[in-house]
């Protein structure tokens, strides 16, 4: 008895072409990883939240950026090195946030995009206060 598996090639099929992952996806992947994380208010500056959320309000606009503000990448064939802008909310331990967020995108963009990630810097921009959100609404009622 003989079995007919078809052709034949050498090689995984791994071996059979390339795959190349587009900065912004490793962006937004680190940006919602990163955003899941409890104590992360936002990320990104405080300017750049405000300018992005005039810029969402406009016809048109796309909501893609907004998945990628505060996030910066660089991203080889096989490593991947993540800069992230965030907002920590008042009263959660900065260092506590930032190690759960560094390990939550590490996390993320090896299992997903296959790169393994050799740093994760933080720039923690600014604490949303808890009465910063009532003035925040306030503004955007106004205009």
């Amino acid at each position: 008895m003989t079995e007919n598996s078809g052709p034949r090639h050498g090689g995984a099929p791994a071996s059979r072409g390339r795959t190349t992952i587009a900065d912004v996806v490793v962006e937004k992947i680190a940006g919602m990883a990163a955003r899941d994380v409890p104590g992360v208010y936002a990320l990104g500056s405080g300017f750049a939240r405000s300018m992005g959320s005039m810029r969402e309000r406009m016809p048109g606009a796309g909501s893609g950026k907004s998945a990628t503000r505060g996030v910066s990448v660089e991203v080889g064939q096989r490593e991947a090195a993540i800069d992230l802008e965030i907002v920590v909310d008042y009263g959660v331990s900065i260092t506590d946030v930032a190690g759960a967020v560094r390990e939550s995108v590490i996390s993320a963009v090896e299992r997903m995009a296959g790169r393994e990630v050799v740093e994760v810097n933080i720039t923690v921009s600014d604490v949303k206060l808890p009465d910063e959100e009532d003035e925040e609404e306030e503004r955007q009622q106004i205009r």
